[in-house]
């Protein structure tokens, strides 16, 4: 006589631990999608946070507000508005060809351009110098980013005229303006554009 228990209950037995089993991970998987949106948040916010945008502008005020608007032209004559860019989230450089600072920047902006340049991201830089030939010594093999003239409005002043109505007083400075036309982050001094960091926070302004 045998000890063994009816071939139907075992069977049943393990359609029972079977379906525990998928329980489990189903609920495990569930968590995994549930966390996954908060971590990604927390990710996004702490790269964002790791740029140390200042919250206020000497002359605009306080950070985030909407971006006044600029008229600028380019090297062959084309007429370019800050305002045709909405819909974009675009990095606003003010620089110089005179800074080294601003040159020691140019690099990790010009890897950046490369890497996010798309239907919803640009790079406009400002240079603050009083003709073009300065800039083309400063960048002599040009640049990806779209580069414009801002000259300074006097003999006596350094910083281009559309920098300084911008609250600037010194290069380099940043904006980083969101689709909408509101100036979200306001830098002071030079970053590492090309950052594993400054990528996941500029990645996630495009995405809204």
């Amino acid at each position: 006589m045998s000890d063994s228990p009816p071939s139907h209950l075992v069977d049943l037995r393990k359609v029972v631990a079977t379906a525990s089993v998928l329980v489990v991970v189903g609920g495990l998987a569930a968590g995994i999608v549930w966390m996954t949106p908060r971590a990604a948040a927390r990710e996004v916010a702490a790269a964002c946070a790791s740029l140390e945008s200042s919250a206020d502008n000497p002359s605009l005020g306080q950070i985030p507000r909407p971006a006044p608007d600029f008229t600028v032209q380019s090297h062959d004559g084309r007429t370019v508005k800050l305002s045709d860019y909405r819909g974009k989230v675009v990095l606003v450089n003010f620089w110089a060809s005179w800074c080294n600072v601003c040159k020691a920047e140019k690099p990790s902006l010009a890897a950046a351009t490369e890497e996010l340049t798309g239907p919803g991201f640009a790079v406009i830089t400002l240079a603050s110098d009083r003709s073009w030939d300065d800039i083309k010594k400063a960048l002599p093999k040009g640049a990806p980013f779209q580069v414009f003239l801002d000259p300074p409005p006097d003999d006596d002043a350094n910083i281009g005229s559309i920098a300084a109505s911008w609250g600037i007083k010194a290069v380099p400075e940043s904006f980083v303006i969101d689709k909408q036309g509101r100036i979200r982050m306001y830098l002071i001094n030079k970053r590492d554009w090309d950052a594993p960091v400054t990528q996941t926070c500029l990645q996630a302004l495009i995405d809204e």
